[in-house]
Parts: structure tokens; C-alpha cells; sequence
């Protein structure tokens, strides 16, 4: 017979397949196609695949591209992957799942429009979709289907319950014509405690239909079900209650409460902050509570199990809630302590298989817990055992498992595992442990489990063979939901029950009756309709936005009011709250909000005794005026305006790479051609005997050189090398020239890059054919030199190309110089011509395929002189080439010539090259003639040597002329930025993995710097009733990688980048035709032409980088306002507009500041007094005569101090490398550096709050800090943690001056500047304490890792462990935010490695500079 069985399972129905449906699947899906249905069946019965065959029928509704869907509800997360998978299994929709830890809580309208226009059926948790549907993110006219699971659960303010009454129930009221279809799916309609009548049931299961809008279906008995599923026999187990000795009892209570007070009072006296004082405090209570619990219940030694269970320092099935590490270390010590207590209770000679009456009569064990035991022992005989033993609580559970597993040898040697939910604060099991205790007790490789409630209809365990109450359940929907884990054969349902406890003993033979009782019931009313729901709950107040749908009601008001509050800014010490003042006899209720919301306060009167909610309501109705909740109703830090383009902008890291138009073109379309022709200049500045000869540069363009020219070094093995490039006028060549010249440049510089003439013979053979393909399109000829007129080439070097013609070539010279020779011709025979033909000459040797320089004919040296060869032996020239190359030499008797192997091409703009190489070891040879190929002559090795250059040369010709481009792509909007030079916008587009002398990075820091200044002192003019939050979230979207690489994009950058080394390999000699080089042209935005030649990878990251360097290339060269104009060319606008910055104020500010002495700190007299107290102002500061805290101008103040000590820096040392300029950035702008000043100058004492956590701080960094001790303001020098508040203050101050100073920065500077001296210079700069000790680590290979905690009050615990030359060293550090504890653990262990490893320091300056050095 066919298993149809499940209830929401995938194991369930794995194996079914649709056409075999039961028969009262069918009768079920026949009434839900239908009308709205309740499925009413027993566990494993195949709930499941009723819904599965229901969404199958209404499948080709919701194929896309329509906008309707399916929702599948299910009570528990663990439920959402289990019937997803179900779903999937069968049917071919596309099911997505969701649940909170997916960030659903913070999508908005755009995110779940893409989810509905992709998915046709939503698996989720209800409260999930209840969100959804109240900020109209999701309709209920859009759902087509809506299952609900175990909907039992729908009552009272369950999720289930508020998204019918909420949403269905008002639509239906309203007369909606699109409303979903209602199936709901159950073991037991009545969650109900205790037993009822038939009456009380009917009216349960009444509510539930009217609520749901649907009727029951269910079959008329069990015997129905029992054709196809197997039913649990009941078993009842007694046990006699015996408790603990009284005596024994109150001794250790007495001990455990004494032990309880003496660890509150070390609590007390801690420095935890009053907060987690008071929940570690709260902890201790509850595991007294625990512990007395399971004296009471379970025995003393499973009461010893509770204690070393909470005990462990380590567990990763044990979480304390968010209680701070220091509390959970005083909870761990308690429990130690109260172990003690209870062991001293146990006999030294006792053993736990002693289970037996002895064990309970000194109260050892309880009588309901050997009970148990015994039960598990009387099914020692069932082969292939599957128990589950429900508790009603957690410690329960795990301290059970731990008896039965050191029971196990007397089991059977059964595996016993225990489950949990994690919904405890005292513990939580992950759901990946949860899952693979079930998974493996699916395999049988565990045998028992103890279950909380959450196997009674969460996870799905199908074979089981005996279920056990080991605590009677609470409801009758629980105990027919665990009796239904028994799904097996001859399977029991086991329940222990006290002696004598009849009340108990009434409620399960109640219990056992219900399901027939709410099966006839049901049954019994079948054909009556639902009634229609109370009208009290329909006509609830309910506040409506028009233009989106999204609904707030009453009752909701209170949590959305207390959610906004969680929103706003805080910090370690200020957790944003709403402040409620109710006086219920006079009808009053009045809110008062955080100093960064935009309500002040709400008062309202009225008679209703639902005063609070009424306020909430109306405080939500004035906050969505104010904006300060969008019309989706949510908190507009979580839901800010989304720029259509940004949805739609999806970015791809393979783009395309610019080649600029002045260097294209087509050779071969003129006969004749101008070309404008460039001096290229090259000056050794080393001294080596083969000289250097000046390059012609022609191109069919002028170049725009600006006023700078071009110049650069290259990086030459023997030292560097001066490169200038000038203009020298134009010339017209002829189409005979040009291709002279052409065959000249494609000759040498194939040969160079090459050192062989396979691949010249194909590019000359391509460059005959007809066709004019578009190549790199220039001219490169060696000059006569300084002697001669500039323009005036060097065509006897020109002409000097031999190959693959040989010309004839009759000489009637004689004398030395002029000798006949012989040497191959193009048929591989001999041909005798002069030797003045191979003096100064290359060419080319088949017999080993090389190319090389030859110099001059040395007489005397033939094939018959000898050869030294090594180990100071010699051989005859003619043995060896016999020998070697297996040639005879034909003319053994003639000269042989002085050689020399070519140059090597390499990238010479490679910064920090280490080419040493005075010379290649075998460089100079002695050639026969007549084994060589004369490719070019004469030509002279100063040529070729200068033309190995040539390839490094012109790729930084070509990347100038590609920064020249963007710069005229920029100045056809913004031609007042023409005098920023091309050479910076080309520093500003290398990137470091360019490895040349210059990059991005000094000029990106820059750019961030004013980009950040900018958009901050903008926003905080245009948005001037919006607290820090959101400023702080629309600066992101403005400055944030993400935008700035759209933008960078829109404006075409990416393919102006240069993100690779130079690779002479992949050079592309300029009229080479046989290169696989496809060139397409590009129109930009402006008009201009520019062509594409190939793509590569750049990530988002890289073209955000570039942007911002290029705003700093136009900051630095152009000014601020030449930085704006770029800026807005990219799409950011921003305006220095002297905007008056408005507040409603009414206070006397002298009455909270001494503001003379304030101004006389600053050296600044205030206009506008009210803004020193508003910078001073502390969030936690509750009293309403000052309205607004620092937080706004904080946010400006950050931005204003990082622009000008970074452009300070910039400034004062020009000559800095980038990696330097970012390092002091980092020292000089930051929190802990700041708060050092306000020490310094007692900023403290001015501080207006109201937190004693912040006090306690403050007082304790007073009493530690040393200002004397100071030499210079440095971030991370500081042994210190400081309270960021501190440093908040002089950022919030700057803020204060500028805004009352007109914006003037410079007067910002004046008065902040001498409070952060001395500042931190280059020579005073030490690396950062983390940087430093990665450095090490990475260098030395030693193990590293890193941990942290967040502590209930968001104090951060930060670990760092070394393993390193056999020792461990591990420190912690502890700080409100993550850097500050990272680098205080990070010093600490630095200090451990020097006291204990010192050598690994002595070149601690070799390995920075060498990690600068390549940082840079």
C-alpha cells in the first residue's frame, strides 16, 4: 500500500507520486479547490501533498510573467527549507524561501517587487509576510494561494491570526474581488489546555473556521486513516513520588542562596557597565531557579549534569543570550561553585549504574527519572531502536541526555542525542546541529532523542518507533502532535504518570478522546457557513498611507514607535529609547523622543483606556509627515530613496580597454601623408660603451603636448634613462617612404621583441597584401642627432633592410675594410659579396636560429684558429661547429666576424627593477660569414640598442595619450580645468598593479578626503531636520565604492584604466597587420572617437578608486572648485553655498556651558552660542530644553578635520610615497587621537549627558591618563581605551566652528589645529600595532587568528592568538568598537613575541620599509 503519508515533510512524500492519492486527499483537495479549507488529520497523514496537489491545480496562474504568487506559511524557521524541498520535489515552480536571518526585516518596495516578479510560490514564516503586507510591500491581491501550516496557531496576536484579521477580513469587508484561497493544515484544531466538552470544542474549532474564513475537512474516524497510516498503542508507566530528604534539601538551598549572594556582591563591585551588571545579576537568579528545579524534579546528580553544563567556558551548543563575556565568566563561576555544593552530596563509592531505590532514597536520582530507565530497559529487545522522549524543558533535555549516554553500556548501546529550540536565553542549539542529530536519527546512527516541544511539529522525524512524555503535554494539540511522532508498526506512545495523581490521569484519557470528539464536531457542522468576524477586531483604528497601501493599526503602533527609537543613531553608551509619561486619571499620555528624532514629543487626552497605543498611533502619524517614516511606513535610516538607476545598474568586471585615435589608423589609404613628427630624446645617465641614438616619433596628429611636455625615466639595467618627447613640425612623405619606412620599424622591432624571424616573415608578408585593416598607425625612425637638423632622419639606417630581398650589392672599394666574403643568400647557397656589407649589420644564423649584432671582421681568427672553451681547453672553430651543429665549413680559411646577441626588450617602467646584469654571459660570439642571413645593413648597434627601448617608450606614450583623451573628454564640459596636466590624470588612472613609479593611491586618499567634505557639508545643509543616521546613509550612497564605480561607468572610465603591468610580449608593433588585433571604434558621450582593442577584468573597487583619485588630481591641480566641476560632470552635485543653518531655540546657553572659557580654548568667539552647547550635547542627555545632540555636527566636524589634515599633510610634505601619506592620514584622523586632545585640554568636564556608563569611563581614563607622558597626538600609541565620546566632542566642535563661521574652514583649522598638537609626523610615525604584527607573522609564517565578541552593552572583545617557534601567545582587548579592541589585543601580543622571540624585531625596519615598498 502506497505511504502517502506527511505532515509537511519532505521524507514524507519523497516517494509518492501524485496519481496515487488517497482517497481522502482527493475529497480534501476537491473541497479546497473549492472553497477555503481546513485539513483536519492525524500526524503523517499526508497534509503535505494535499497542498502540493492543491498548488499543481493553480500552477498556470502564477507563471510569470504574471504578478500573481503562492505563499506557503509555516509556523517555525526550521519548516521553510523542510516543505520548500517538499514542493520542489514534486513540481516544476520556482519556490524561494525566507526567513528573518536572511535580511528580509531590511529590504524594501524595490526587493520584494523582484522577488514577486521572480518566484511564483514564497515559503516563509508568517511574521515575515504580516511585515510585508503592512508596509505593502506584498498585497493580498496578489496571492493567488495561501497555505497556512499547523494553523492551529491562528489565535490571539499570533502572526497567523493578524495577517486574516488585518488584511482578509478588511478586504473581505470592503468587497474585494481578489482574494487568495485559504488552505489550512492541522493534526488538532484546538490548542487548548487542559480538557473540554464537545461544546467548548465546537466553539474552538467555530473560531478558528470564522477567523480562517474556512471550513473543516476531516475524516469521519480513525479507521479511515488507519488503512493507510499506523496508530501508536498508549501505554500508561506509574510512578511513586518520593522527594528529596527535607533536611538534606534545605542545607543545600541554604548553601546555593549564600553562594548566590556572594557572587551578586563580586558582581556589584565590578567594573561591568550597570546594564550588564544587572543582567548577569538576572542570570544568577535563573540558574538558581534551574538548579533548584532539577533538586526538586530530577536529583541531585542530574542537578550536578544542570551546573557543569552551564559551566563549560567553551560550548558550541550553548549561547548566553547577549550577555557580556565578563558576566557569562561570573555565571561560569557559580555554577563551579554550586557543583561543589551538590557533590558533596554524593557517596565517594556510588556509580550512576546504580539506578535502583537506594539512588532515590538519598535523593540521588528522582522516582519519575528511574522510571525512565527502567521503561528504556524494558525495550532493550527492539532490534533497530527510534525513541523520542519529550520534556517540557530544555535542562531537562540535556541533562537526561547525559544520563542515558553514561547509562549507554546497560542500553543496548544506544546513542542518545538531545534537541532543542532556540528560543531560551540561557542556551541555544544551532539548527545546524538540530538537523544532523534528526538526520542521523533517521540513519539509526542515534537511537534516542530528547525533544523539546519542537519535534512535536518541527522537524520531521518519519521512523519512530516508541515516543515517550516524559512530561505530560500541555495542550491537546501537543499531545496528538507528539503521539503522532509514533509513525511505525506496532509502534507506543508511552506516558509516565505519578501514583495516585488522577487529575492528570483524567486530562490523557481526555486527551485520547479529543480527536474524535473534534472530528464528529466538525463534522457534525460541516454544511454551516463561517461566521463573520467580530466587528470589534475589523473596526480596529488603523492609520492608512494612500499613495502605497501601507497600513499601521492600534495595536501595532507601540512596537513600530519602540522600532523607529532602535533606529536612530546611539552609541556604546546611549541606546535610543521613546519615553512614556501616562497619567491614566487624567486621561494623559505624553512621548518623549531621542534628541536625534525629528518629534520632540507627542501629547495626547482621551478617555480610552488604550491611552499608550493612541499615542504611539499618533506619534507614527506625525513621524510619516515628517518623512522620518516613508510612505512604506518603515524607518527611513532602514528604507532610503533608491535611484532607479542604481536598481538597474548591474556591473560587469570584464570591460573593455582604450587605445587612443592619434595613434589608429589605416596604412596604405594615402599615396602621400603629413605626419606631425616628435623628438624623442633619451639621455643614459650611467656610462656604458654602446651609446644611445634620439627616436623620430611620426603620427598622422599634433598631440597637444599642453605646456608641460613629456618626460619620464625609464629603469635601464645599468641605471636610468631620460625620455623627453617635443615637438618638431611636420613633413610630407611619400607612399614609397612610408613604406620604407614601415618595413624599417616592423624589421627591428620584430627582431628586438622576438629574437627570431619566424613571426617577421608573416608580418611582411601580410603588409604586401592589399587589404588596410585599422592597426597602430605611427612611424618610429632613428634621427641623425644633435648635430643635425631634428627633422632630419636617419634614412641611411632606414633603407638599410636587406630582408627578405637580398639587394645586389657591389662594392669596388679595396683596402682593410672591403673583402669578398661569402655568405647565405635567400636559397640557403653561398653568395660572395664585401665584407663591409656584414660589418655593422644584423642578421640571422639558421643553424641555431638566433639574430645578432655584427660589429666588425677580425682578421686572423678563421676556422682554423682555435676556440677556448671550458675548464681552459680549446677546439678548432671548424671541429666545433662540426661537432655542435654538425656543419662543415666550406670556407674555413675567411675571417671571422665580432658578434654580438641582441638586446633584451623588457618593461622598463617597472619601478624597482633589480636587472643587475652588467652583461649577458655570452653576449659577444665570433661568426663564418657564410653561416649568416644578412637581415639590415648597415645598421648601427646604437640603433638597435635605442630601439629596445622603443616598446616601454611608447606604451607610456600610449597611456599619456590616453589620460590626454579623458582630460578632453572632461574639458569639452568644463574647458576652466585645461591647465590640470595629463601626466597627473595619468598617475590618477594606474593603479598599483601597473608597478610603475607613480599610482593612484596619493591622489585617491585626497579625493576620498574632499569627496567625503563635500557631500558632507552638503547634505548637512539640504537635510537639516534629518538626524546623523541618515545623513550618514545618503553620504554612503553618494561616496560608497557601489556608486562611484556607477557613476565612473556612466562617464565611461572604466576603459581609460590601466589596472595591468606592461608586457613587451604583448606589444603591438605599429603597422604589424598579422597580429589578431581587432580594433572597433567607440563614440563617447561628447562625440569623440576613441576605439577599443581588447577587455580585461577591473573590479568595482578599482573604477570607485580611480574616481576618487581623479577628484583629487583636479582638487590638487585645479582647486576646490575644479574638483566640484569634475564632480558634477560625473553626476555629484554639490554646491559651497554659505547656507544659514535653522533651529527653533529658546534656551540661554550660559546656563549649561562656562562659554567664555570654551572660546577662549578655541580662539573662536561664537555667533551663535547655542551651537557650542549643541556640540557638547550627549545623546543620553534627556532634558528637553536643548533640543539636538552633537550627532549632526559630528558628522559634519568627522569630514571637515579629515579634508584639511589630509590637504595639511599633502602640504607640508610633498615628497611623501603614497603608503606614507595614507599612514599618517590614518594616525593624525582618528577617534582615539582626538580623544587624547579633549583629555588634554579637559573637554570632559564640559560633556553634557546623562549615562553612568559614560562617567564611569570618563572617570576611570582620567584617572589613568598622563598628558606629560604624551610627545605626540598618535591614535594608536595609546595603551589607553578611551571613551569615543571624547573624541566625538572635537569633531563636533569642528563642526560648530564651521558652521558658525560661514563655513570657513581655514578658521576651523586655526582653532582646532592647537589642540591636536604636536602632530604626527613621518618621522614620528610608528605602524600600526595590528599592520605591524601581520607583517611579522606573514613574513615568519607563523599561525595566526583572530576572534570577537559583542557584549550585551556593544563593548567589543577582541582576541588575537600567535603560534610561533613552539609557543602560543593569545591576548584579548576589549573596546566600544572593533579597531580600538583589535589593535589593544594586537599590542599585547607584540609585546609577548618581544619578550620572548626578540630576534624576529631586529629587521622590523628592513620589513617595513620592504612593505612600504611594495604598498606603493
Amino acid at each position: 500500500m502506497a505511504n502517502n503519508g506527511g505532515n509537511g515533510s519532505h521524507a514524507e512524500v519523497a516517494d509518492d507520486h501524485l496519481s496515487s492519492a488517497r482517497s481522502y486527499q482527493i475529497e480534501a483537495l476537491e473541497q479546497a479547490l473549492k472553497q477555503n479549507t481546513i485539513v483536519f488529520l492525524e500526524t503523517g497523514s499526508g497534509k503535505t501533498l494535499i497542498a502540493i496537489m492543491l498548488l499543481r491545480r493553480y500552477a498556470h496562474l502564477l507563471r510569470k510573467p504574471s504578478r500573481f504568487f503562492a505563499v506557503f506559511l509555516v509556523p517555525t524557521v526550521v519548516l521553510v527549507k523542510q516543505q520548500a524541498e517538499a514542493v520542489r520535489k514534486h513540481l516544476d515552480l520556482d519556490v524561494e524561501e525566507y526567513w528573518g536571518e536572511k535580511g528580509v526585516d531590511y529590504w524594501n518596495a524595490a526587493d520584494w517587487k523582484k522577488q514577486q516578479d521572480t518566484h511564483q510560490l514564497m515559503v516563509m514564516t508568517p511574521a515575515i509576510l504580516l511585515d510585508a503586507l503592512r508596509h505593502s510591500f506584498l498585497s493580498m491581491d496578489d496571492i493567488k494561494l495561501l497555505i497556512f501550516d499547523e494553523c492551529h496557531h491562528a489565535r490571539k496576536r499570533h502572526a497567523y491570526a493578524l495577517i486574516m484579521q488585518e488584511f482578509y477580513h478588511r478586504q473581505l469587508r470592503d468587497g474585494a474581488d481578489h482574494l487568495p484561497r485559504i488552505l489550512g493544515m492541522t493534526a488538532s484544531p484546538v490548542k487548548a489546555k487542559g480538557s473540554s466538552s464537545a461544546e467548548v470544542y465546537w466553539k474552538h474549532i467555530k473560531k478558528l473556521e470564522s477567523l480562517m474564513q474556512s471550513k473543516v475537512y476531516t475524516c469521519a474516524s480513525e479507521s479511515d486513516l488507519a488503512k493507510y497510516i499506523s496508530f501508536s498503542t498508549e501505554k500508561y508507566r506509574f510512578y511513586k513520588a518520593i522527594e528529596v530528604p527535607y533536611q538534606m534539601f534545605e542545607k543545600i538551598m541554604s548553601s546555593l542562596s549564600i553562594l548566590r549572594q556572594k557572587h551578586e556582591r563580586t558582581i556589584r563591585i565590578s567594573n561591568l557597565s550597570e546594564s550588564s551588571r544587572d543582567s548577569a545579576i538576572k542570570r544568577l537568579s535563573t540558574l538558581s531557579k534551574t538548579f533548584e528545579f532539577c533538586l526538586n524534579e530530577l536529583g541531585i546528580w542530574l542537578a550536578i549534569k544542570a551546573a557543569e553544563t552551564y559551566s563549560y567556558e567553551s560550548n558550541d551548543l550553548f549561547m548566553w543570550g547577549n550577555l557580556d563575556v565578563r558576566g557569562e565568566k561570573f555565571a561560569r563561576e557559580f555554577c563551579n561553585d554550586a557543583k561543589k555544593v551538590f557533590s558533596a552530596y554524593v557517596p565517594h563509592d556510588w556509580m550512576i549504574n546504580h539506578v535502583n531505590q537506594a539512588a532515590v532514597n538519598i535523593g540521588l536520582l528522582s522516582t519519575k527519572v528511574v522510571c525512565l530507565v527502567e521503561s528504556l530497559a524494558d525495550y532493550r529487545h527492539v532490534n533497530d531502536m527510534r525513541c523520542i522522549i519529550f520534556v517540557e524543558r530544555v535542562i531537562t533535555a540535556i541533562v537526561l541526555k547525559s544520563l542515558l549516554r553514561e547509562l549507554n553500556p546497560n542500553l543496548c548501546g544506544w546513542k542518545t542525542e538531545y534537541t532543542a529550540g532556540n528560543h531560551s536565553t540561557m542556551q541555544s542549539q544551532s539548527r545546524g546541529a538540530q538537523n544532523k542529530i534528526v538526520e542521523e536519527f533517521r540513519k539509526g546512527e542515534v537511537n534516542i532523542i530528547v525533544a523539546t516541544s519542537i519535534l512535536e511539529e518541527g522537524l520531521d522525524v518519519q521512523s519512530c518507533n516508541l515516543v515517550i512524555r516524559f512530561d505530560i503535554s500541555a495542550t491537546v494539540c501537543s499531545f496528538i502532535q507528539s503521539r503522532g511522532r509514533a509513525r511505525m508498526q506496532n509502534s507506543d506512545f508511552l506516558l509516565l504518570l505519578r501514583s495516585g495523581d488522577m487529575e492528570t490521569l483524567n486530562k490523557v484519557n481526555n486527551y485520547l478522546m479529543s480527536g474524535k470528539i473534534m472530528r464528529d464536531e466538525s463534522l457534525s457542522h460541516a454544511s454551516e457557513p463561517c461566521e463573520p468576524l467580530d466587528n470589534e477586531i475589523l473596526n480596529e483604528v488603523v492609520y492608512h498611507v494612500e499613495s502605497t497601501g501601507a497600513t499601521l493599526s492600534l495595536s501595532s503602533s507601540i512596537s513600530m514607535v519602540y522600532f523607529y527609537c532602535s533606529r536612530l543613531p546611539s552609541d556604546g553608551y546611549f541606546k535610543p529609547y521613546p519615553r512614556f509619561d501616562i497619567d491614566k486619571q487624567s486621561g494623559t499620555c505624553s512621548i518623549y523622543f531621542p534628541k536625534s528624532c525629528p518629534l520632540p514629543s507627542i501629547h495626547i487626552s482621551s478617555s480610552s483606556r488604550m491611552l499608550k497605543q493612541l499615542a504611539c498611533l499618533e506619534a507614527c502619524k506625525q513621524l510619516h509627515k515628517l518623512g522620518a517614516l516613508t510612505d512604506n511606513l518603515v524607518p527611513d535610516t532602514v528604507e532610503t530613496s533608491v535611484d532607479p538607476q542604481e536598481i538597474e545598474y548591474d556591473y560587469v568586471e570584464e570591460q573593455v580597454q582604450y587605445v587612443p585615435p592619434e595613434i589608429v589608423g589605416r596604412f596604405g589609404a594615402d599615396s602621400t601623408k603629413i605626419f606631425h613628427f616628435y623628438l624623442i630624446k633619451l639621455k643614459k645617465n650611467f656610462n656604458y660603451e654602446v651609446p644611445l641614438q634620439d627616436i623620430v616619433l611620426g603620427v598622422n596628429t599634433e598631440l597637444n603636448l599642453d605646456n608641460e611636455g613629456l618626460s619620464f625615466d625609464l629603469e635601464a639595467d645599468r641605471g636610468n634613462i631620460a625620455v623627453s618627447m617635443t615637438y618638431i613640425g611636420t613633413s610630407l612623405l611619400t607612399q614609397e617612404q612610408i613604406t620604407i619606412s614601415i618595413n624599417f620599424q616592423m624589421t627591428v622591432l620584430r627582431v628586438l621583441l622576438d629574437g627570431s624571424i619566424t613571426k617577421l616573415i608573416k608580418s611582411l608578408e601580410e603588409f604586401k597584401l592589399e587589404n588596410s585593416p585599422m592597426v597602430f598607425d605611427y612611424l618610429l625612425l632613428p634621427s641623425m642627432g644633435l648635430d643635425e637638423n631634428p627633422l632630419t632622419i636617419d634614412w641611411s639606417s632606414v633603407l638599410s633592410v636587406l630582408f627578405p630581398f637580398q639587394k645586389e650589392h657591389n662594392c669596388s672599394l679595396t683596402g682593410d675594410n672591403h673583402h669578398p666574403v661569402h655568405i647565405k643568400n635567400g636559397d640557403n647557397h653561398l653568395q660572395v659579396i664585401c665584407s663591409c656589407l656584414v660589418e655593422n649589420s644584423l642578421v640571422y644564423t639558421p643553424h641555431n636560429k638566433r639574430v645578432y649584432c655584427i660589429k666588425n671582421r677580425i682578421p686572423g681568427l678563421n676556422g682554423n684558429s682555435l676556440m677556448q672553451i671550458n675548464e681552459g681547453g680549446s677546439i678548432l672553430y671548424k671541429n666545433y661547429y662540426k661537432t655542435r651543429y654538425g656543419i662543415n665549413l666550406l670556407c674555413e680559411d675567411e675571417s671571422f666576424f665580432a658578434a654580438r646577441q641582441l638586446f633584451v626588450v623588457r618593461n622598463y617602467l617597472q619601478r624597482g627593477r633589480h636587472y643587475k646584469e652588467k652583461e649577458i654571459s655570452n653576449a659577444g660570439v665570433e661568426l663564418p660569414s657564410e653561416l649568416c642571413y644578412v637581415l639590415m645593413s648597415p645598421i648601427s648597434i646604437k640603433t638597435l640598442y635605442s630601439f629596445s627601448f622603443v616598446p616601454s617608450i611608447m606604451h607610456r606614450i600610449k597611456s599619456w595619450l590616453i589620460a590626454l583623451n579623458l582630460k578632453k573628454m572632461h574639458l569639452d564640459c568644463n574647458p576652466q580645468c585645461a591647465n590640470v596636466p595629463a601626466s597627473k590624470i595619468l598617475e590618477a588612472i594606474t593603479t598599483k598593479k601597473c608597478i610603475e613609479k607613480f599610482h593612484l593611491e596619493s591622489f585617491e586618499t585626497l579625493g576620498d578626503s574632499f569627496l567625503k567634505y563635500a557631500a558632507s557639508q552638503q547634505l548637512f545643509k539640504n537635510f537639516q531636520d534629518q538626524h546623523e543616521g541618515i545623513l550618514s546613509s545618503r553620504r554612503e550612497k553618494i561616496i560608497s565604492n557601489n556608486s562611484l564605480c556607477r557613476l565612473g561607468c556612466n562617464c565611461n572610465l572604466p576603459g581609460f584604466i590601466r589596472n595591468e603591468p606592461f608586457d613587451p610580449k604583448t606589444w603591438v608593433v605599429p603597422g604589424d597587420r598579422s597580429c589578431p588585433l581587432k580594433m572597433d571604434e567607440l563614440v563617447l558621450s561628447n562625440g569623440r572617437k576613441i576605439y577599443i582593442a581588447r577587455t580585461r577584468t577591473i573590479k568595482k573597487k578599482v573604477v570607485a578608486d580611480v574616481v576618487e583619485a581623479l577628484i583629487g588630481v583636479f582638487l590638487i591641480e585645479g582647486g576646490e572648485m575644479a574638483a566640484l566641476s569634475f564632480m558634477g560632470w560625473l553626476g555629484i552635485t554639490v554646491d559651497f553655498n554659505n547656507t544659514p543653518y535653522i533651529r527653533d531655540l529658546t534656551f540661554q546657553p550660559e546656563k549649561f556651558l562656562n562659554i567664555q572659557h570654551l572660546e577662549s580654548l578655541l580662539k573662536y568667539k561664537f555667533k551663535d552660542a547655542s551651537l557650542l552647547v549643541e556640540a557638547l550635547t550627549h545623546g543620553s542627555y534627556m532634558l528637553p530644553e536643548i533640543p539636538k545632540c552633537y550627532q549632526r555636527l559630528e558628522f559634519l566636524g568627522d569630514a571637515v578635520l579629515d579634508y584639511l589634515i589630509t590637504m595639511h599633510l599633502n602640504t607640508k610634505y610633498p615628497g611623501l610615497t603614497p603608503g606614507m601619506l595614507t599612514d599618517l592620514r590614518s594616525a593624525s584622523v582618528n577617534n582615539d587621537c582626538y580623544a587624547q586632545s579633549a583629555m588634554k585640554v579637559e573637554l570632559h568636564k564640559h560633556i553634557l549627558h546623562g549615562s553612568p556608563d559614560l562617567h564611569r569611563h570618563i572617570v576611570s581614563t582620567v584617572e589613568t591618563f598622563d598628558p606629560l607622558s604624551l610627545e605626540y597626538t598618535f591614535g594608536w600609541e595609546s595603551e589607553t581605551s578611551f571613551p569615543k565620546v571624547l573624541g566625538d566632542v572635537i569633531e563636533s566642535l569642528a563642526g560648530a566652528i564651521f558652521v558658525d563661521s560661514g563655513y570657513n574652514k581655514e578658521r576651523v583649522y586655526e582653532s582646532i589645529r592647537p589642540l591636536l598638537e604636536p602632530l604626527v609626523t613621518p618621522e614620528t610615525l610608528k605602524l600600526h600595532p595590528v599592520k605591524e604584527l601581520q607583517n611579522i607573522t606573514q613574513k615568519n609564517h607563523y599561525e595566526f587568528n583572530k576572534s570577537r565578541k559583542r557584549t550585551e552593552d556593544g563593548t567589543i572583545l577582541f582576541t588575537v592568538e600567535v603560534k610561533a617557534e613552539g609557543h602560543v601567545f593569545k591576548e584579548s582587548g576589549m573596546a566600544q568598537d572593533k579597531k580600538m579592541a583589535e589593535r589593544l589585543a594586537s599590542k599585547s601580543v607584540l609585546k609577548l613575541l618581544k619578550e620572548k622571540i626578540p630576534s624576529i624585531f631586529h629587521n622590523s625596519k628592513e620589513g617595513n620599509d620592504l612593505n612600504s615598498e611594495m604598498n606603493d
